[in-house]
């Protein structure tokens, strides 16, 4: 029997709201909690994604580690080419490097977080 469960997940940033806005038109997740520093997308899944202001806000500089990713999200999808030109229409950006060949696609969102696109 686990210790733990998975309750969410946290991003920093410097706009809580625009960043969950960005998660909340890709993902389909629904406003759980909003508040100024603080805003949550729920799915009902038990699982959560947040979106923290942090001040002075440094934005990941993938794939270089001199401001490091410290994580990614995968988010799976239906076809890597809808879903990217979905993605990059809500504000996403493509980055030159791409390891994932046809596997997947590397994306940075609004705040420069990595974040990859998975088929399957």
């Amino acid at each position: 029997m686990p210790i733990a469960t998975l309750r969410g997940l946290t991003l920093d940033c410097a706009d809580p709201r625009a960043l969950a806005r960005f998660y909340q038109e890709l993902t389909g997740m629904r406003l759980g909690y909003d508040a100024d520093e603080f805003v949550a997308l729920t799915d009902g899944s038990g699982c959560d994604l947040g979106f923290q202001q942090v001040d002075r806000y440094r934005a990941p500089r993938w794939p270089g580690q001199d401001v490091p990713q410290q994580l990614h999200l995968d988010l799976r999808v239906e076809g890597l080419d809808a879903a990217e030109k979905s993605a990059l229409e809500l504000g996403a950006v493509r980055p030159d490097h791409q390891p994932g060949g046809d596997r997947w696609r590397v994306l940075l969102d609004p705040a420069g977080h990595p974040f990859c696109l998975v088929v399957g």
